[in-house]
């Protein structure tokens, strides 16, 4: 389970920022247990946070930040030895960013040897190399480093790696010769089949996979297809029970026999069913909501964590509400797989307690500072929130932050003037 993320100077992101999704004292209807104790409590984990805000305020940028994180750890040690150099993106707004390192970090919980066990990994790079890395583990809540990479502390290739602690066993030090200045540590070892460390990378091979409606509708279209296909027959019905509870006339699902291609089943009169050609018949919305089902199955059958860039955007906004709601429900969710997403959508706030899909805790706002950083910070910071608040209101009206800073009719009365001085002009 992921703990929390954090990030520095990356696209709109300047000043380290964080999110984190352990539940505060606030925590009330969908917290779960983590099995762990971090500083004399029982660390409780949220299964979604929603992060709201204005547009270019940043959202996108954070979860792109993250989807970085997890493409650099899968491919740095095969992808990145095809250029020189880190294919990273600083802070383009300022010319000290480009100087300064980006920073990547996550907070885990991974089950080990019989138990939880909570560590942290992360890296800093520049436009040449992977500046530092590092892996620590926390048994039984004592840290233990794994390794520590510098490479300001030596003139080797891959910079200074030391392992100061007994944690991290068997053959280690062998991997560090293959470890070229532009490639991960974690990368290479777990190339080379590390137990341990293959263990940690395997949670970047499955997790932070990142959706983002309308770009990649048609890849995710092909990749649900192909899991139904495969699928099992208790597979195959959640598949047919998220089409039907989504209210758009589908019945059932079959495929043609000749191109594989779904086939979606309609109630049509008389009681029967009729079947829509996929391509030309069904409507945009039947296309979002099935490209979408097969990252939602498939990381709610092996646990995880979803990224969705405006969830909002292709699903209506009672459906975007269910999405949240099936992440939060025990038994429809039973393996803690994690949802973050980004949203403009006021209604997922709720008027009031019973309908807000949401807790205090899981709401996170973007602002864009003046100079075009983005600011991250969670709901309850922005000010003491009661329980039984209108959060919808309270966002609307820029009680939190992270909302356009615009008067009524402003726009329309710009332009107004805009037209009366071209007449005046002409």
């Amino acid at each position: 389970m992921l703990l929390s993320f954090r990030v520095a100077n990356h696209r709109s992101i300047k000043d380290e920022v964080e999110l984190s999704l352990v539940a505060t004292e606030l925590d009330g209807r969908f917290a779960r247990k983590a099995g762990v104790r971090s500083q004399g409590r029982e660390l409780k984990i949220l299964p979604v946070v929603g992060v709201f805000g204005a547009n270019a305020s940043g959202k996108s940028n954070l979860l792109k930040a993250m989807h970085f994180m997890h493409k650099a750890v899968r491919e740095s040690f095969a992808e990145w030895s095809k250029n020189p150099g880190v294919p990273r993106e600083p802070f383009a707004l300022d010319a000290e960013g480009r100087q300064e390192t980006s920073l990547f970090e996550v907070e885990l919980l991974l089950p080990t040897g019989g138990e939880r066990v909570r560590y942290t990994y992360g890296f800093e790079l520049s436009d040449e190399r992977v500046e530092a890395e590092w892996l620590h583990a926390y048994p039984s809540g004592r840290r233990q480093v794994w390794f520590d990479r510098d490479a300001s502390r030596s003139t080797a290739d891959g910079g200074e790696i030391t392992f100061p602690g007994r944690g991290l066993r068997g053959a280690k030090e062998a991997f560090v010769e293959f470890t070229r200045p532009n490639s991960l540590f974690l990368t290479v070892a777990a190339a080379m089949n590390h137990p341990q460390l293959s263990a940690i990378h395997r949670w970047f091979q499955d997790n932070m996979w990142l959706v983002i409606p309308g770009e990649d509708v048609e890849e995710r279209t092909h990749w649900t297809r192909e899991l139904i296909s495969e699928a099992d027959d208790a597979l195959r019905d959640r598949f047919v029970t998220l089409l039907r509870s989504a209210d758009l006339g589908i019945t059932d699902l079959t495929a043609d026999p000749e191109t594989g291609d779904p086939v979606l089943l309609h109630h049509a009169p008389g009681d029967r069913d009729q079947p829509l050609d996929f391509w030309t018949q069904e409507s945009l919305g039947t296309h979002a909501w099935f490209a979408f089902l097969g990252p939602l199955v498939q990381v709610l059958k092996r646990g995880g964590t979803l990224l969705v860039d405006e969830l909002d955007s292709s699903l209506h906004p009672l459906l975007a509400a269910e999405v949240v709601r099936i992440f939060q429900d025990r038994d429809a969710n039973p393996r803690t797989a994690q949802l973050v997403f980004t949203t403009h959508d006021a209604t997922l706030l709720g008027p009031t307690v019973a309908e807000r899909p949401l807790d205090r805790d899981q709401v996170w706002i973007t602002l864009k500072r003046r100079t075009g950083e983005t600011e991250l910070y969670p709901l309850t910071a922005a000010r003491k929130v009661r329980n039984d608040e209108n959060l919808v209101r309270r966002y609307l009206q820029g009680g939190y932050g992270g909302v356009p800073r615009l008067t009524n009719g402003e726009v329309a009365r710009q332009l107004a003037l805009l037209e009366e001085g071209l007449k005046a002009t002409a």
